[in-house]
């Protein structure tokens, strides 16, 4: 199934599986591409949160089949990604240890260009319970432009503006997601706002089209649209898609309300 559900003036989300879909999106037609996709964690580990032990297991959209290896799901979505940004386009993409090595790698096969290797430090991270190495505290975030002759945006000024007048480095702190942004719903490894609103507000314009293949409870959607950006998510699970309805209804109304006042 990869049907459209929700479509406004600067949204569009199909519910489906992201390999199928992305068949479907036009070529050269996204400015950017913003996306955390499946780390294939979900193997029976534990971790810690809000102070008890739980599952890593996250859904079986997190794990792979007896068909696909990580390196090939990476390589269908990065091949995908790279007809489907425009010639001056970038991505953007989300991960760990246990998948961003692969991700470099096959974005380099794939003749795209790395421009930085962003660390997200998480500035309250689960403890480790194993006690036997270092707390996982980063995530790492890939930013690499469609390929070696593309010119690539850049919103340098603004962020050095919001970087108390000195250049911004690479090394990203926050706090994880706060509460506030999971009022309509929890996805369980949901990205702060802040974050992606950083990652929008540097490399992309007002109107231009964002992709998330993996959208997750929505926050690339609903920070492109909270900062005039057009957008197209795709998301397998239908809770999932509930969930970014409701956070861009919430959206809206806001921008509704603040245009009674000006």
């Amino acid at each position: 199934m990869n049907n459209k559900v929700f479509q406004n003036d600067s949204v569009v989300l199909y519910q489906g599986n992201a390999l199928e879909v992305l068949k479907n999106i036009e070529s050269e037609s996204a400015d950017s591409i913003i996306t955390d996709p499946p780390y294939f964690l979900s193997n029976g580990g534990i971790t810690c949160q809000n102070g008890k032990m739980v599952s890593v297991d996250k859904g079986d959209w997190d794990k792979l089949d007896d068909v696909m290896s990580m390196e090939d799901f990476y390589q269908v979505v990065l091949s995908e990604a790279k007809r489907i940004l425009k010639k001056d386009g970038t991505i953007w993409v989300f991960g760990t240890m246990h998948n961003i090595f692969t991700l470099g790698y096959l974005l380099q096969k794939n003749d795209f260009k790395v421009l930085n290797n962003v660390t997200w430090q998480k500035s309250n991270p689960a403890p480790n319970l194993s006690c036997r190495m270092f707390t996982h505290s980063t995530e790492t975030i890939i930013w690499a432009r469609r390929d070696h002759s593309s010119k690539h945006y850049f919103n340098y000024d603004l962020m050095k503006e919001q970087n108390n007048g000195k250049q911004m480095k690479d090394v990203w702190t926050t706090s994880t997601t706060k509460q506030s942004e999971k009022n309509h719903g929890k996805h369980p490894t949901q990205k702060p706002l802040e974050i992606m609103d950083r990652i929008i507000l540097a490399s992309t314009k007002e109107d231009d089209v964002i992709l998330d293949c993996f959208s997750g409870s929505g926050t690339t959607i609903v920070s492109a649209y909270s900062l005039g950006r057009k957008s197209i998510g795709i998301e397998l699970n239908e809770d999932f898609i509930e969930i970014t309805k409701a956070r861009i209804e919430e959206v809206t109304n806001k921008k509704q309300q603040l245009s009674l006042f000006n």
